[in-house]
């Protein structure tokens, strides 16, 4: 193929009929600009976010030197905090009777009482059949009369033999042997008649009676039933209604009670409060538990069933220090302590030793006096020797 071609001064090769040669050496140029401008622009923009991100980084890191935690703080000051202890227990009657056979029992002919009753000293219970029992006084009964009458001719046969031993008809030896059989006749009458008062003591004692007034608690006996002295309790009384407590205690706070101290009691699924005392501080505490029993006396109400569950509220007296609520008393393996805000608006740890515990807080009886300024919350994620900026919050 021919190609007419021409130099221009420039010293340039232009042919006429153009040269594909050329044209695609020129094409691979464009090309590579392209290229090129498209790798400086995208160069441009990595350098561009790089540099945007490390600003944002660098802003980040310097934000938490110019924030300051805000935190609450209370100067709690000193006031007498009146002690509580707080303990359950069980109900129960605070003098309980068992009421069982004192003689030697039969057959129940009637039940006298129901649970929850209230019966007086010597109230008949229930009644055990007696119709031997009635025979046999009516027996002995038959036996006096027998001895009374035997008694009586003694005693007129002695009288007949004083008249006439004088007349020498009878001797003074007669007269002594009518003399002892008329004792002898007089004796056997007082012993048929001790007789037939042994056998209605036994008859009375097949009434089963209440040993004293009091609120019958339980029942364990029914017509028809045979019973014995060996049949155990039938009945229970409340003596008097009387109700108590027997609240468990931890050994330590055992020790801080004393016999007539208050106590508010609730019992389980009733909303009222009754009022008692401590009557009895246990003088022992269980190995296993660690707890004592503190015996708390009340009076009846219908409320209070022995056998229930009860919570009550011990006064355990007052002490002057100053009351925290349980957020701002930390703990860690050193102990118990609380975060202060010093004057340079600085965290500071102090070491407490805490007392009494009420329904207000916790009351700080060593490490601090009262003008401190306490961190109330969020101490978990403070350091001793942060800087805060403390926010007064009323004491409670």
């Amino acid at each position: 193929m021919n190609y007419d071609t021409r130099i221009t001064p420039e010293g340039t090769i232009i042919t006429d009929d153009g040269n594909p040669l050329l044209e695609d050496e020129e094409s691979a140029r464009r090309s590579r600009r392209r290229l090129i401008i498209g790798a400086v622009a995208v160069l441009a923009i990595i350098i561009a976010i790089w540099f945007l991100s490390r600003g944002g980084a660098a802003d980040d890191a310097a934000a938490p030197k110019t924030q300051v935690p805000v935190v609450t703080v209370v100067s709690p000051g000193r006031g007498s905090v009146a002690g509580q202890i707080n303990a359950t227990g069980t109900l129960a009657a605070r003098r309980a009777l068992p009421v069982g056979i004192p003689g030697e029992g039969g057959q129940v002919v009637r039940v006298l009482v129901e649970p929850g009753q209230w019966v007086g000293q010597g109230q008949v219970l229930a009644v055990i059949d007696r119709s031997v029992q009635v025979q046999q006084q009516a027996s002995q009964a038959a036996q006096i009369q027998v001895a009374r009458a035997n008694a009586d001719l003694a005693e007129a046969n002695y009288q007949r033999a004083l008249r006439l031993v004088d007349r020498g008809f009878i001797s003074k030896a007669d007269v002594d042997r009518l003399r002892a059989t008329r004792d002898s006749a007089n004796a056997q009458v007082r012993v048929a008649g001790a007789q037939l008062g042994v056998l209605q003591a036994q008859s009375a004692r097949l009434n089963v009676v209440a040993p004293a007034a009091g609120l019958v608690l339980e029942r364990r006996v029914e017509p028809g039933q045979v019973v014995s002295a060996g049949s155990g309790v039938l009945f229970s009384i409340a003596k008097g209604g009387e109700m108590e407590l027997l609240a468990q205690v931890g050994e330590v706070d055992l020790a801080k009670l004393s016999t007539g101290v208050a106590v508010n009691v609730t019992p389980v699924g009733s909303d009222r409060t009754f009022a008692g005392q401590v009557w009895q501080v246990s003088p022992i505490i269980d190995a296993q538990s660690r707890q004592g029993t503190a015996r708390v006396a009340l009076a009846y109400a219908p409320e209070l069933r022995p056998g229930g569950f009860a919570s009550a509220v011990i006064n355990a007296g007052s002490v002057v220090a100053p009351l925290l609520p349980e957020s701002a008393i930390l703990t860690d393996e050193k102990g118990r302590y609380v975060y202060i805000v010093d004057a340079a608006n600085k965290v500071q740890r102090r070491a407490v030793k805490t007392g009494l515990v009420t329904e207000n807080g916790i009351a700080v009886i060593e490490g601090l006096n009262g003008t401190e300024r306490v961190v109330l919350r969020a101490g978990g994620f403070l350091n001793p020797g942060d800087a805060v900026k403390p926010q007064t919050a009323a004491a409670n």
